[in-house]
């Protein structure tokens, strides 16, 4: 059974880290590129960071980029989001999703249709 799940959310004031991980089961990903997702409430999926493959490099959506650090270990099937100096408006339902090769097509990473696989979700709230 192909399996995200992730962990590690919860409520922080502003200024504050968290750190979320996603374990991933079922299959081997090491050649999948590996993302987040967030969705505020009342508003669409939004992306926010990918991890390309095999050690390949990151991208981060506008408004996290600099505070938010994404990282993968494949040996332990587990990547992460590492949330720094969080702010109110990334109070949201995280998703950790996978998006598989397709050979020499370059994925749309920012696009959530992209990816074939997703975690159930978690909430991240962040309010003083």
């Amino acid at each position: 059974q192909v399996q995200l799940v992730e962990s590690g959310g919860g409520l922080v004031h502003p200024g504050e880290s968290l750190t979320l991980s996603c374990t991933y089961s079922g299959r081997t990903f090491s050649s999948y590129a590996m993302g987040w997702f967030r969705q505020p409430p009342g508003r669409e999926r939004e992306f926010v960071a990918v991890a390309l493959a095999s050690g390949g490099r990151t991208m981060y959506g506008n408004s996290v980029r600099g505070r938010f650090t994404i990282s993968r270990d494949d040996a332990r099937n587990t990547m992460f989001l590492q949330m720094n100096n969080l702010k109110p408006e990334d109070t949201a339902v995280y998703y950790c999703a996978a998006n598989p090769p397709r050979g020499l097509y370059e994925s749309v990473y920012w696009n959530p249709l992209e990816y074939d696989t997703w975690g159930q979700g978690i909430q991240v709230t962040v309010s003083s």
